[in-house]
């Protein structure tokens, strides 16, 4: 019988001959992120406050975007205890055009958790019972503030370490993680620095493990990537199948108040659910297709309770698509001029748009010229 150490050695030499080579890319990636990377306004900051709110703004957003943003929102509320104590409002507004405003909600949220419990997280599990913190974001801050050995795992890390295996998957990055976070265990706990392992892990996504035309000659973990032994990493970790979204029609109406404030009649959405908290224009949902703006007008005029005393105009100033998470949303957008209109209730109010925190789609339908136009993009999420 051939000899074990014949056919490629013991299992358990094996197993440290792939530990170990984690544990050389643990420390490679530290040191290529510590002699390469960008100066961000977040970097270097070990403040959990400041991280914290840079790790939940970059969610799901452009590092662009979020440059702008950071630095307003910390002069706005410089400790966690003048985010708690804020209005919603106020910080909804600062963080309008951001999207995903749930995160704003949950991070004022968040800042009252903390608040209440005298300190700050330490570790990973005691940062997952604060709102809105999950798994990535808790080992986020747990490696980056405490240096805590857990693996963050986000699209850019799911397609490093998928070309490093040469393996395809396409299931969703909920599915990916915790296999992910086990192989990448031994290396941050070679690394020597775990949020220095993370940050560096994301960076080589962002600017050298590109999902298109990767820039293989200048990747420090070229040596050990199988996709590039195979002459194919493009191929990894594999696309996934997305389903078209939904359509969902409406019809917006902008109601001025001819007044030097420039004021317009905005509804409150209610505090929970998608966009909740926001200001928006009285909209209804409407069939495919139906761009018809006087049923409407009767439709939303019942649904907020508007009343109006003579004849009004109703003009079509334009429409857009506005893309959220899970839908297409299709706005045809009125403009309604004539008698005097009134209303009750504490959710419509004529409001200056650059004093509350108005919805996107509402924004971008503010902003349609008074000619007839078609508007197509995604903006931002909200």
């Amino acid at each position: 019988m051939q000899d074990k150490r014949e056919r490629g050695g013991t299992q358990r030499e094996k197993v440290d001959r792939v530990y170990g080579m984690r544990a050389i890319i643990g420390k490679e990636i530290v040191r290529w992120f510590q002699a390469n990377r960008r100066d961000l306004p977040w970097r270097g900051i070990r403040d959990p406050y400041s991280v914290w709110v840079s790790e939940i703004m970059l969610q799901q957003t452009r590092i662009e975007t979020v440059l702008g943003y950071f630095p307003r929102f910390l002069q706005a509320f410089p400790t966690v205890e003048a985010l708690a104590e804020a209005p919603l409002e106020r910080v909804l507004k600062l963080w309008e055009g951001l999207g995903y405003y749930s995160r704003a909600r949950n991070l004022h949220k968040g800042a009252q958790d903390v608040c209440k419990a005298g300190a700050f997280p330490k570790t990973s599990e005691e940062w997952k019972r604060i709102t809105g913190v999950g798994g990535y974001t808790a080992a986020a801050l747990a490696s980056l503030c405490e240096g805590e050995a857990s693996p963050v795992v986000d699209g850019n890390v799911i397609r490093v370490v998928s070309r490093l295996r040469a393996k395809e998957d396409s299931r969703v990055p909920a599915a990916i993680r915790p296999e992910l976070e086990k192989w990448l265990m031994p290396a941050i706990e070679a690394s020597g620095s775990p949020g220095d392992f993370n940050e560096g892990m994301m960076e080589l996504g962002e600017t050298i493990c590109l999902p298109q035309n990767p820039k293989c000659e200048a990747c420090p973990l070229r040596l050990f990537c199988k996709g590039l032994e195979k002459g194919s990493p493009e191929r990894f970790p594999g696309k996934r199948v997305r389903k078209a979204l939904p359509e969902r029609w409406f019809a917006a109406f902008v109601i001025r108040k001819h007044d030097e404030a420039g004021r317009v009649l905005l509804a409150k959405r209610a505090e929970k659910g998608l966009l909740g908290g926001l200001w928006e224009l009285p909209m209804v949902p409407i069939r495919a297709g139906d761009a018809m703006g006087n049923a409407a007008w009767k439709r939303v005029r019942k649904q907020y309770g508007i009343e109006a005393d003579g004849k009004n105009r109703i003009r079509r100033i334009g429409e857009l698509v506005h893309v959220f998470t899970h839908f297409r949303q299709i706005l045809h957008v009125f403009e309604v001029t004539g008698d005097a209109i009134c209303f009750g209730g504490d959710c419509l109010r004529y409001e200056e748009p650059g004093n509350v925190a108005v919805a996107t789609a509402s924004r971008r339908a503010l902003a349609l010229g008074a000619a007839n136009t078609s508007v197509e993009g995604a903006g931002e999420r909200d």
